[in-house]
């Protein structure tokens, strides 16, 4: 090769995200990167199980990543997901935060009714490929938006752990459960109604996921308990039950959904899609 031939380009390495079943992020992380026509090596880390030991070889232990070679990104944050891929993205309008609270109220509602329907005897049963039962997921939606109020009221850490979904040991019925869901959405109204709407959404949102707005965690409150809502729906359908008052796409309207509502890749009989 003489001094003046171009050197050919080193191979990239290949584009990776790691997720795992019935997660919302991980979800919108795939749908994201599939529809800006991204080409990715798919990762279930519950069912592979050099997934994790990648991710611990990174120094983590959370999904949706998106990673290419030493170089990763939270699933949470597209900017951040759009910049490892090797694409310009330019994010996506909000809701203001006044009409993101009528969206939130209206998913909790809906999320306490069909908590209400599923029967004791059924919320213990597992969701299909991922250790969570059917009462975890139901105290996770409200989980959701009460960690984001310990964050703005509190200054609580906004962590990983946070969102777990690790019930109270005193939460043992599912009346503790919908009484949990009731206290949480009259604390987010009170919230609002006693200042909140006066917040700064400009602030840094100081979360664990990454470099966001405030307005942009209340964004992701809205859709990631609205889209666990309606894997709460999906429940009462494969349990032969009408949903009461059913949650439809004008419930939403405005929030980031992703199409799906358990995954791309498997059903919810873990079927592959």
């Amino acid at each position: 090769m003489t001094a003046t031939e171009p050197q050919a380009s080193l191979p990239q390495a290949p584009l990776k995200v790691y997720w795992q079943p019935g997660c919302s992020s991980c979800l919108k992380t795939k749908e994201f990167l599939l529809a800006n026509g991204m080409e990715f090596e798919s990762i279930n880390v519950l069912e592979d199980e050099n997934g994790f030991k990648e991710l611990e070889a990174l120094g983590l232990k959370l999904v949706p990543i998106v990673a290419r070679g030493t170089d990763w990104a939270n699933g949470a944050v597209f900017r951040d997901v759009a910049r490892i891929a090797g694409f310009e993205w330019s994010g996506h309008d909000m809701l203001d935060p006044a009409d993101m609270l009528q969206r939130i109220n209206g998913i909790l509602s809906g999320a306490r009714r069909f908590a209400a329907q599923i029967p004791e005897d059924k919320l213990d049963d597992m969701l299909p490929g991922r250790p969570r039962s059917y009462r975890q997921l139901a105290y996770h939606v409200f989980n959701i938006p009460d960690v984001f109020l310990d964050r703005v009221e509190k200054d609580m850490p906004y962590t990983y752990e946070a969102l777990a979904s690790v019930l109270p040991g005193a939460m043992t019925t599912k009346q503790d459960l919908l009484d949990y869901g009731a206290s949480v959405q009259d604390r987010f109204n009170a919230w609002w109604e006693g200042g909140g709407r006066d917040t700064d959404f400009e602030q840094p949102g100081r979360v664990y996921y990454g470099d966001v707005t405030l307005h942009e965690v209340l964004e992701r409150t809205g859709w990631h308990c609205g889209q666990h809502t309606r894997q709460l729906m999906l429940i009462l359908d494969r349990l032969g039950i009408e949903p009461d008052g059913a949650l439809k796409d004008a419930d939403f309207a405005g929030l980031p959904m992703p199409e799906n509502v358990w995954d791309n890749e498997k059903t919810f009989d873990g079927a592959l899609a």
